[in-house]
């Protein structure tokens, strides 16, 4: 991937964090390679991988803004509700095992005006493309650490009541960024 983060995601990145504001929750931090991004917010990064998260918390260290990584996981959110004015999730809703549930705990602890910020690869529009995701996510999966190339997030999403303010889609339209919220039937 690092071909691709240098080139192409550092824009993507940067664009889609820098709409961050207030108090904002990232789950599955990762590295960390998001942390230089954010400017004039508070962080809370929560990251399952004892490896990933040793990094992130360098990273942390040399941050411009307040960065918090703790151990957590996405499906079982231990803040309280409407806690964040942002959540962020780069590249991870493909790894989680139940997206369904990260959903439903991001969308829980978001508050009623927050917005929540994806960067997400997604299974394309296109049926033969979509149809070769789903032939090679099984083995995609165990090659890198459960990630499901066929994913449809964008459908997870409004499955679960949460309103896409806008979807830029990048690299073949594989790749999307979502700025969304909590519909109005959860305020």
């Amino acid at each position: 991937m690092k071909p691709l983060e240098t080139k192409r995601f550092i824009d993507i990145r940067s664009e889609l964090i820098s709409k961050a504001k207030g108090e904002v929750l990232e789950i599955g931090c990762g590295t960390g390679i998001n942390f230089s991004f954010y400017k004039d917010v508070s962080v809370t990064a929560i990251e399952p991988n004892p490896v990933l998260r040793k990094t992130s918390y360098e990273r942390a260290s040399e941050a411009k803004t307040s960065i918090r990584v703790i151990e957590g996981n996405a499906e079982r959110l231990s803040f309280a509700d409407h806690s964040f004015d942002t959540v962020v999730g780069t590249l991870v809703l493909c790894t989680i095992p139940n997206p369904v549930e990260a959903i439903r705990e991001i969308s829980r602890v978001c508050k009623p005006t927050g917005t929540i910020l994806l960067f997400e690869h997604v299974r394309h529009e296109n049926s033969v493309i979509g149809k070769l995701q789903d032939l090679l996510s099984p083995i995609w999966k165990r090659a890198c650490d459960g990630c499901h190339l066929n994913r449809d997030t964008i459908h997870l999403l409004k499955q679960e009541d949460i309103e896409i303010i806008e979807i830029k889609k990048h690299l073949g339209d594989i790749f999307v960024t979502v700025e969304a919220r909590k519909s109005d039937s959860y305020y």
